[in-house]
């Protein structure tokens, strides 16, 4: 099921440019990112839910990238850029061969169920 976005049609011309070139920076560098490695974890400062997926990466003995983008004080813009993109609400973002799998709950998810050392077989 394709999550809702609103239609082109429906933003005026004079404002598409404005939300094209929208952060491109952060968008451009994380999926260079993503097209460069297996793993891709997507994080924040002061936030323990990235590094409690970097942990389980580690404890499963699987080599990842970690990309961290500001704290709960800064750089929400950036991150909010990255969420508009993928439709993810919270970070970490995790992607596993260029797929966004989720956050650390989901990854933990796919570990225990073996299906994350598949994704990378």
């Amino acid at each position: 099921m394709p999550r809702p976005i609103l239609d082109e049609t429906s933003i005026h011309p004079a404002v598409r440019e404005k939300i094209a070139s929208h952060e491109q920076d952060i968008l451009r560098e994380v999926q260079a990112a993503v097209a460069r490695h297996p793993v891709l974890v997507v994080g924040m400062g002061m936030n323990p839910f990235p590094k409690k997926a970097c942990k389980a990466l580690e404890a499963a003995g699987v080599g990842y990238q970690y990309l961290e983008y500001g704290n709960y004080l800064n750089s929400w813009r950036k991150r909010n850029a990255l969420k508009l993109w993928t439709g993810w609400p919270t970070l970490p973002m995790v992607f596993v061969k260029g797929v966004l799998v989720g956050g650390a709950s989901d990854l933990i998810a796919l570990i225990d169920s073996g299906e994350l050392k598949k994704m990378l077989a």
